[in-house]
């Protein structure tokens, strides 16, 4: 797997990260949405530099002009419900992808440390060699991407595979690094933090990216 570690370099992406992080700035639910709408354009943005280009000639008012334009069948799919405004951002540049959308959560058993990961409602076009892009801002233990991917195996095989995050762990990215190896296979993070917690949240991370996106949920 290819690692694009887009915080390597000094951009405008880390004025919306820094909102994303910052406990006075995220409790406005709207902005924290809009910044992870807004760093999944610029992942979009990044992401379309491998993708495969074909030339086509488009005829203006005026003359004809050749331009380069991509040619993949792209496949977009969420983890809900935090993947949401991360699926809007992508799709806001893949505005000819086709959607897909899976529930995937932690199921805790006897210890808050210890968890399986639930898959219950997954809606999907084929993915028979076509270009899938895996959305889910919060890249922890890297269980949910491995599990989302399992579940979709029956859809179909792509012909790439994209991961896409806007933060994740050491141990996640390495998680998923070594279920993914396929050449074919890269990884569009916003960022990297070193540590998960005793319970597998990112630290320092940002807190719980469903609950800031949508309202803290009922736990069961």
């Amino acid at each position: 797997m290819l690692i694009h570690n887009l915080s390597k370099e000094n951009t405008i992406l880390n004025v919306f990260m820094s909102e994303l992080r910052d406990k006075t700035i995220q409790t406005d639910n709207m902005r924290f949405r809009r910044n992870i709408e807004r760093i999944g354009e610029i992942l979009a943005y990044e992401l379309s530099k491998s993708l495969h280009f074909k030339s086509k000639i488009i005829e203006t008012p005026l003359d004809t002009t050749e331009i380069n334009l991509p040619e993949n069948e792209i496949v977009i799919c969420s983890i809900l419900r935090a993947g949401i405004p991360l699926h809007n951002g992508l799709l806001n540049y893949f505005d000819a992808a086709e959607n897909a959308f899976i529930s995937a959560y932690r199921h805790h058993k006897s210890a808050p440390e210890r968890f399986e990961i639930i898959v219950e409602y997954l809606a999907c076009p084929s993915l028979e060699n076509k270009t899938l892009i895996l959305a889910d801002p919060m890249l922890a233990t890297g269980q949910s991407m491995v599990a989302t991917y399992e579940a979709l195996k029956p859809f179909g095989t792509p012909k790439e595979i994209h991961l896409v995050s806007v933060i994740g762990a050491e141990e996640g990215v390495a998680y998923v690094s070594n279920h993914f190896k396929n050449e074919n296979a890269h990884l569009w993070i916003s960022t990297i933090d070193k540590n998960l917690n005793e319970k597998g949240y990112i630290v320092p991370g940002l807190g719980d990216a469903g609950d800031l996106c949508f309202g803290q949920k009922l736990q069961q």
